[in-house]
């Protein structure tokens, strides 16, 4: 197989050295690959932080999710103006209130 990597122990010496680490004892980083790193108290701790976040719009927010059907070339133009064409479009129809305001 080409890529693959072979291991030249066999599943008993593999078994005798895991059997060999004493349970109290410490990972030790050999230094080699920082995928095995063990992470630090600090990461670990906003890595909890991160799990423990709220998601979605913040809170003290005066915008509400709706689902508006328009017409595909409106869209088509809005999306060809870049990131951000939501908040365009919002400010489009907040500038259509100013003209078109009632009362």
């Amino acid at each position: 197989m080409t890529g693959s990597k072979t291991n030249t122990m066999s599943s008993k010496e593999v078994l005798t050295a895991v059997k060999a680490i004493l349970p109290a004892q410490d990972y030790v980083w050999d230094g080699v690959d920082e995928d095995d790193r063990p992470a630090t108290t600090n990461e670990l701790r906003l890595g909890i932080q991160m799990a423990h976040a709220q998601r979605g719009r913040p809170s003290g927010s005066d915008k509400t999710q709706i689902a508006l059907r328009v017409d595909n070339s409106v869209l088509s133009a809005f999306k060809a103006t870049g990131k951000g064409w939501q908040t365009r479009m919002n400010d489009a129809l907040k500038d259509w209130l100013k003209d078109h305001a009632t009362g």
